[in-house]
């Protein structure tokens, strides 16, 4: 199972699954963008697959999940700032061997030795894409 997929799961609470839906898979290079509404394909378009129904996303809001999470967390985190935190919030891999392969997964162009740079991104990306999943986000955690 891929990294974000457990991410996604571990934020839905839906099953993951490593592959965007077939009509995604199949869409041409040249198709316009997704329809407004169609996470699957917004997902997709985004670079990364679709991993969770519209109908269990859009009940999701993102951020009571991960505060719910955190307040039961021995630690002191920061999910809505750094990827390692939120990562530990999930209860999932935070080292940096894992950042480096969940950047290689969501294509990440950029120097994963500047691990600053990279964390940042990584942060950004996955807020963006579970966003693009149809999970409620915060306005002020999506950057522009």
């Amino acid at each position: 199972m891929s990294i974000f997929g457990s991410i996604v799961g571990k934020i839905f609470g839906a099953p993951p699954a490593d592959a965007a839906p077939s009509s995604a898979k199949a869409a041409p290079s040249s198709a316009k963008t997704p329809a407004a509404g169609d996470p699957a394909a917004a997902a997709a378009a985004a670079g990364a697959p679709a991993v969770v129904p519209a109908a269990v996303a859009a009940n999701v809001d993102i951020a009571k999940v991960l505060d719910d999470l955190n307040e039961a967390n021995p630690e002191t985190l920061d999910w809505r700032v750094s990827i390692v935190d939120l990562l530990k919030v999930l209860r999932l891999n935070s080292s940096l061997h894992a950042r480096k392969e969940l950047a290689r997964e969501l294509k990440y162009d950029g120097d994963t030795n500047d691990t600053a740079a990279m964390n940042i991104w990584l942060h950004n990306k996955v807020i963006e894409l579970v966003a693009a999943n149809g999970g409620k986000v915060p306005a002020d955690l999506l950057k522009k």
